[in-house]
């Protein structure tokens, strides 16, 4: 039993005539006959009586008609949508926090204009998240800031940033201009959280240089690590764009790192099997335009 089978079956019994019924479908007759045919040996039981060459709904045959046209609006319903989906485009981005936080906004209002008829989607979470989602399939591209471990992904640097020391106005570093890998040993810290690219790059220097700090807070938003360092004599190694108006204002004091040593990029990150789309190529275009931060 099919589909087509239950739009016959309803002809047939709006009409009251094969005939009628096979006018109102374009098809044969005979096409009708043997849907109707085949309807009452799928289901054992005799959908219209036949008197003096006409059709008579059964009671069976109503209890059919009724579920038939709720199914049928139902699959009508389904095609329809469907076939607005399809004709509409959608773009599912990933964002890291750092990324989501300076960058995304301005980016994703860029990309609506240049692409006003794409539906764009945008999931912000740290890099392990995005590797993860990009590899299911659940988004179409991702920029990071982190290391991408997956060989199935390929990561192409795209927009360059840097960390930086930073600190309050009132912290003892805000009279010095550079600083020793040792000057950190001991002092408060406010971290990323774990899978971050932020965090794994400052662990990484600091377990090259053998030195220990003390983690006194964990924050995955940066306006949860800024109040750290303003209010709570935390520093923090963060990412330059996302402290630009604390620099201007004076409340934040950063040391950049004198060896530029934790230099970077924001990556573009798609799944190697990924077909490129317009809507990829231009989001490519797009993030060489914020090459390099105001303050570089």
């Amino acid at each position: 039993m099919t589909i087509r089978h239950l739009k016959i079956f309803i002809a047939v019994a709006e009409t009251g005539k094969m005939s009628l019924a096979a006018k109102k479908l374009y098809l044969a007759q005979p096409t009708i006959s043997q849907a109707i045919h085949e309807l009452e040996e799928h289901y054992h039981t005799k959908l219209f009586d036949r008197l003096s060459k006409r059709l008579y709904i059964t009671e069976t045959g109503r209890e059919l008609l009724e579920m038939a046209r709720n199914t049928v609006r139902a699959f009508d319903d389904l095609e329809l949508r469907m076939e607005n989906c399809t004709r509409t485009e959608h773009f599912r981005i990933g964002a890291t926090v750092t990324v989501g936080s300076c960058l995304l906004p301005s980016l994703l209002e860029d990309f609506r204009q240049g692409r006003p008829l794409v539906d764009t989607f945008s999931f912000i979470a740290n890099t392990a998240v995005i590797e993860e989602k990009l590899l299911r399939s659940e988004l179409d591209a991702g920029i990071v800031e982190g290391v991408i471990k997956s060989p199935d992904l390929i990561s192409i640097p795209m927009v360059e940033d840097y960390l930086v020391l930073a600190c309050s106005k009132d912290h003892p570093f805000a009279s010095l201009t550079s600083f020793q890998p040792s000057d950190l040993e001991g002092l408060d810290f406010v971290m990323r959280e774990k899978g971050s690219g932020t965090r794994a790059l400052f662990e990484d220097y600091l377990q090259a240089n053998h030195i220990q700090i003390r983690c006194r807070i964990e924050a995955p938003f940066p306006e949860a690590m800024k109040h750290a360092i303003l209010s709570n004599h935390c520093m923090a190694v963060i990412s330059v764009r996302l402290i630009e108006e604390e620099l201007q204002k004076g409340t934040i004091h950063m040391l950049p790192h004198p060896e530029h040593a934790w230099n970077r990029t924001f990556n573009l990150v798609y799944h190697k099997d990924k077909i490129l789309t317009d809507s990829m190529l231009h989001l490519k275009n797009l993030l060489l335009q914020y090459r390099r931060p105001e303050v570089w």
